[in-house]
This record gives structure tokens, sequence and C-alpha cells, in this order.
């Protein structure tokens, strides 16, 4: 069974590469190259950078730097439970509290198998290499 090539654009991108897109369909060019989608594709970039520009703003007001670390998992949920604890008291509001009590204590769970974890890879760590050689 002969499977066909997929179709690429056949535009250049902006370094002179060829554009790995795929083509609209009939058409030769991607949704970024296509000369009847210029406004539109200009639209979305435009719309593109101001989300990233805000997304930049939001995260250095909240000192968010991601999610990658638990330390930085633990910061975005002191934002949540500091903006919730600041609702009108309702049950919508408790059920959110409980909600976020229990994924704190996940975090902390997480935590601390992490740094067990770390723990006892230093102090076997000589003995695990030498177990791993044969």
């Amino acid at each position: 069974m002969v499977m066909a090539a997929p179709r690429k654009c056949n535009a250049e991108t902006g370094e002179g590469e060829p554009c790995r897109q795929a083509p609209l369909q009939d058409r030769e060019y991607c949704f970024w190259h296509d000369p009847e989608h210029a406004g539109e594709a200009t639209e979305a970039r435009r719309l593109g950078g101001l989300r990233r520009r805000r997304e930049k703003t939001v995260a250095a007001a909240y000192d968010l730097d991601g999610l990658a670390t638990v330390g930085q998992i633990r910061r975005l949920l002191e934002i949540a439970v500091t903006d919730t604890l600041g609702l009108e008291n309702s049950i919508a509001r408790s059920r959110v509290l409980a909600y976020l009590a229990q994924v704190a204590l996940k975090v902390i769970e997480a935590a601390d198998l992490q740094e067990r974890v770390a723990a006892l890879e230093t102090a076997m760590g000589p003995r695990l290499a030498v177990g791993r050689r044969r």
C-alpha cells in the first residue's frame, strides 16, 4: 500500500525555509500564507501577541513563573485560595476552598515523596551505579 506524502504549503518562511504547514483544502497555501486570508492571519498574529503580553503581565503581577515545580504549583494554589477567600461567603465558595485544600494536600504529599526519593538516591547513589553495571 503506497501512502501519499502529506501536502505542504508552497510558501517560504521569513527565514527562506519551506513552510511546513498543511495547505488549506483545495489551496496551495496554508492559512498563514494564503492571500485570501491575509487580513485574518494578520489579526490572529496581533491577538496572539496581545495574549502573550497579557500572560507575561499577569504572571508578573501574581509572581507566577510557571507550573514546573512544586513551589510554583504551591504559589498558584496560594493565589487561588486568596482570590476565593475574597469572594462572598457561599456554598460554592466553601466547595472551592475544600477542593483547593485537597489539591494542596496532594501537592504536599508529592513534595514529600520527591524529597524522600532524592534522599534515597543520594544515599544509595554509589550502590545504584554498581547495580546498574551488572
